[in-house]
């Protein structure tokens, strides 16, 4: 039989453990009808609620269910890695815990791997109903603005859920790096995708983790992992204003001779500004500079992205 392995990324998620294993093995029939098995990889990404003993009590239950427990929170993209290193199937799955991703469409995926020869299928919302307006405005943005800064397609809306045959899985571990920004990993390494769309599906039950600023950090360490973009932005920005300056150069000198200013008073509080200006944009090309560094200096150091703390 063939194997088809589902990692399921958990962050404090007691209330929707049971709920996910539900609805997933509403599949098990179709998945048994072609000849496939079932391993359902739970990573606990540092919970501090009851996520792990329910994950236990799922174990104990069906031994097709295992557990990868952090000894603290690495994060999601650390916790989809180690689901991918730590899966054996021949088909590999990504969905989160709080059925914001159904599992009703694994068939569907199956069937466009096995049958219609796409190594890999994604998907993507087609809405934000039920997202605040704030989020979703700038979630578009980034989208937008990233697509615009790198040659790796990123699609709007689009979900961690996919499915992958091996060969893609394996093309994504081949890629060690630390800071990882897995929907730009997913469109870099190429291969035959498909997409699927369906409306955006609220959680279960309990709240998302992901706050506005989580977002947003999130989003810059995906332009820096994918674009050199904003360094070249910074190069052009001292170009420009060493010409600026130049030309104020010039113009004050003709000024001196033709009009002269003896009190040296004319001008002082735009030149404050213009001083002011300047500064800013500079300390913003060093923080550009300082963001590529720093993840410079992650990468070298070669600490793992995770440790595991428990498996079963």
């Amino acid at each position: 039989m063939g194997l088809l392995s589902v990692i399921v990324p958990c962050f404090n998620e007691q209330e929707n453990i049971f709920d996910f294993y539900n609805e997933l093995m509403k599949n098990e029939e179709f998945f048994k009808g072609e000849g496939v098995d079932i391993e359902l990889i739970f990573i606990d990404d540092g919970s501090t609620d009851a996520t792990v003993s329910n994950v236990k009590a799922l174990i104990e239950k069906d031994q097709r269910v295992h557990l990868i427990s952090f000894s603290r929170n690495f994060g999601k993209e650390a916790a989809m890695y180690a689901g991918l290193n730590g899966a054996k199937g021949d088909y590999v799955a990504i969905m989160d815990c709080d059925l914001q991703d159904p599992p009703a469409l694994l068939p569907e995926m199956y069937r466009a791997i096995a049958q219609e020869g796409y190594d890999s299928v994604a998907t993507r919302r087609v809405n934000r109903k039920g997202e605040p307006p704030i989020r979703s405005f700038f979630a578009r943005k980034f989208y937008k603005l990233i697509n615009k800064m790198t040659k790796t397609e990123i699609v709007d809306g689009a979900r961690d859920y996919r499915l992958m045959s091996r060969k893609f899985v394996d093309a994504i571990l081949s890629m060690k790096e630390y800071n990882r920004f897995s929907k730009g990993i997913f469109g870099w390494v190429g291969f035959k995708n498909k997409w699927l769309e369906f409306e955006n599906i609220e959680r279960k039950k309990g709240e998302t983790k992901w706050s506005f600023w989580k977002l947003f950090a999130y989003a810059i360490d995906g332009i820096m992992a994918f674009s050199t973009a904003p360094l070249a932005i910074a190069s052009f920005l001292g170009l420009f204003f060493c010409v600026v300056a130049f030309i104020f150069i010039i113009l004050i000198i003709i000024r001196q001779q033709t009009v002269g200013d003896p009190h040296n008073l004319v001008g002082w509080a735009s030149m404050a500004c213009i001083i002011l200006f300047v500064s800013g944009v500079q300390l913003f090309c060093v923080g550009v500079v300082g963001q590529y560094l720093s993840k410079a200096y992650l990468e070298v150091k070669q600490r793992p992205l995770y440790i595991v703390k428990e498996e079963l």
